[in-house]
C-alpha cells in the first residue's frame, strides 16, 4: 500500500525552514489535495504577522509565493517586490506578469532571477516565450537553441518549441512537443493549456475538456483554462458545470465581461437552475459526489473513523451531520476542521443533503473481488443513460454503480418522473456489466 505525503501545512507556512521549490511544490500540492482551507488559514496568519512588523524575508516570500497561488496577484506583488535581490521572488513576479501578458515586464524579472541566482535555464527558456509573443519568433527560437544542450530534457523546453512550431503554423508538430512537455511534467499547466487549445480546434472536445480539467487541479488556475472549459460544457449543454466556470472567473475579476456574458445567457436558460438540485443534474456534480475520500490527504484518525461510519464518498459526508460524525469513537474538533476544509475546496458542506437518505449497500465492501469493487466505484454517468434516467437518479442522490444496485426497482420508480423506460434502462445497461438491482 502506498502512503500519501502527510503535508504539514503550518510548518511549510510559519516556520524557519528553508522555503525554494521544493516547499513551494508541496504547498501547491496541498491545495490541490483539497487542503486549501488549511493553506488559506496560515496564509492569513503570515500576513497578520507581516501587519505587525514582527516578519522577516522568508515570511515575506511565503506570503508572495501563496497570494500568487491563490490568484491575488496584487497582495503578490506587494510582498515579493519588496524583496530586491531574491531570485524566486522575481521569478513569481515574472509569474503574475505573464498572466497579465505583460510580457515586457514578464522579461525584465526572469532576467532578474536568473541574475539573483534563480534556475538560469529555466529562466532564459522563459525569456525566449516573452520575446516570442512579442512577435520576434526566430529570436526566441535562436534562445530556445542555445540552452538546447541543458534544457532538452526540460518540460519548459518541449512546450516552449511547441509555441514556436504552433507560431509557424506547424499544429502537428507542435501538438508532439506540447504532449513531449506533458509526459515530462503532467502539472506543467501552459503546455496542458496549449494542448488542449488545439484539441479544442482540432474538434477532439472529450480530450480538450481532459486536459482542462486537469490544469485547474493544480493552483494557479488558469482563467482562460476555466472561460475556456466553460463554453465547452456550456455547448453541451452542461449548465451546471458551465456557470461553476464563469463564477470562479467572477470571484477573481468581477468586472469580466465575457464571463458575466456568459453567466448571464446560462442564468436565463430555461434548463437551468429549476430548483436547489439543478447543481446535482449534471456528470460534473455525480463526479464530485462520487470521489472517494481515500482520494484527499486525510490524518490516519480522520479516515479510520469515516471508514468505521461507512463513510466512503464526499456524497456521503454531504448527508451527514457535524453532530452524527462528532458522536462516532475519537472524532474531536481538529478531524471536523479537516473534514469540513476538505468539502469546502469542492464548494459542499456537511448535511447539506441531509434529505436524501443514504442506503446501506447489500453488499460488503471488503467481500468484493477488486474486479467487482471497481465496478461499483464507477459513476452512474459511465452507464450512458438517458437524460431523465440520469436526472432521476441524482435526484435520488445515486451517484455510483454500487449506490444504485443497493437500491430497488420500487424504490427507482418511487421517484418523481422515473418511469417503467427509464427502469427498464437502467436494468439493461446492468445486466450488459453482469449486475442487477437490489431484489431483481
Amino acid at each position: 500500500m502506498i502512503m500519501m505525503e502527510q503535508i504539514d501545512v503550518k510548518s511549510l507556512i510559519l516556520g524557519t525552514g528553508e522555503f525554494g521549490p521544493n516547499e513551494i511544490s508541496r504547498l501547491s500540492k496541498a491545495i490541490g489535495k483539497g487542503r486549501y482551507g488549511d493553506v488559506r488559514q496560515q496564509h492569513d496568519e503570515i500576513k497578520k504577522r507581516i501587519a505587525s512588523g514582527s516578519s522577516d524575508k522568508r515570511d515575506l516570500l511565503v506570503a508572495g509565493v501563496l497570494s500568487y497561488l491563490l490568484i491575488q496577484y496584487d497582495d503578490a506583488l506587494n510582498f515579493l517586490g519588496q524583496l530586491k535581490n531574491d531570485g524566486i521572488a522575481h521569478f513569481y513576479i515574472a509569474q503574475i506578469h505573464l498572466a497579465r501578458e505583460d510580457f515586457k515586464a514578464a522579461k525584465a524579472s526572469l532576467e532578474a532571477a536568473e541574475k539573483h541566482g534563480f534556475d538560469p535555464v529555466l529562466c532564459k527558456l522563459m525569456q525566449a516565450g516573452c520575446i516570442r509573443q512579442t512577435g520576434d519568433i526566430a529570436a526566441a527560437e535562436q534562445l530556445i537553441r542555445s540552452v538546447a544542450r541543458e534544457g532538452a530534457t526540460r518540460a519548459e523546453y518541449s512546450y516552449q518549441m511547441g509555441c514556436i512550431l504552433s507560431d509557424k503554423g506547424d499544429t502537428y508538430g507542435a501538438l508532439e512537443y506540447f504532449e513531449r512537455a506533458v509526459d515530462m511534467d503532467p502539472n506543467h499547466s501552459r503546455a496542458l493549456f496549449r494542448l488542449a487549445n488545439l484539441h479544442n480546434q482540432l474538434g477532439n472536445d472529450d480530450e480538450a475538456i481532459r486536459l482542462y480539467e486537469q490544469m485547474l487541479a493544480k493552483p494557479p488556475i488558469y482563467l482562460g483554462a476555466l472561460l475556456n472549459l466553460g463554453l465547452l460544457y456550456e455547448d453541451r449543454e452542461q449548465y451546471g458545470p458551465a456557470a461553476f466556470c464563469f463564477q470562479r472567473i467572477l470571484e477573481t475579476y468581477p468586472n469580466h465581461e465575457r464571463a458575466r456574458l456568459c453567466l448571464k445567457d446560462i442564468e436565463s436558460s430555461h434548463e437551468m437552475y429549476v430548483d436547489e438540485e439543478s447543481a446535482r443534474r449534471n456528470k460534473y456534480v455525480e463526479q464530485i459526489m462520487g470521489m472517494p475520500i481515500t482520494d484527499f490527504e486525510l490524518s490516519a484518525r480522520s479516515r479510520n473513523c469515516l471508514e468505521r461510519a461507512n463513510i466512503h464518498s464526499l456524497g456521503d459526508l454531504t448527508r451527514t451531520t457535524e453532530e452524527q460524525l462528532l458522536a462516532g469513537k475519537n472524532f474531536g474538533e481538529t478531524s471536523l476542521k479537516e473534514i469540513r476544509a476538505m468539502l469546502e475546496l469542492h464548494g459542499l458542506k456537511l448535511g447539506q443533503n441531509l434529505h436524501q437518505q443514504r442506503t446501506t449497500p447489500s453488499f460488503r465492501p471488503e467481500e468484493l473481488t477488486p474486479e467487482e469493487r471497481a465496478m461499483h466505484d464507477m459513476l452512474v454517468s459511465d452507464l450512458d443513460l438517458s437524460v431523465r434516467a440520469r436526472k432521476c437518479l441524482t435526484r435520488l442522490g445515486v451517484a455510483t454503480i454500487g449506490e444504485l444496485v443497493s437500491r430497488s426497482a420500487d424504490e427507482l420508480l418511487s421517484v418523481r418522473n422515473f418511469g417503467v423506460t427509464s427502469l427498464n434502462e437502467i436494468r439493461d445497461r446492468l445486466r450488459d456489466r453482469g449486475i442487477k438491482l437490489r431484489g431483481d
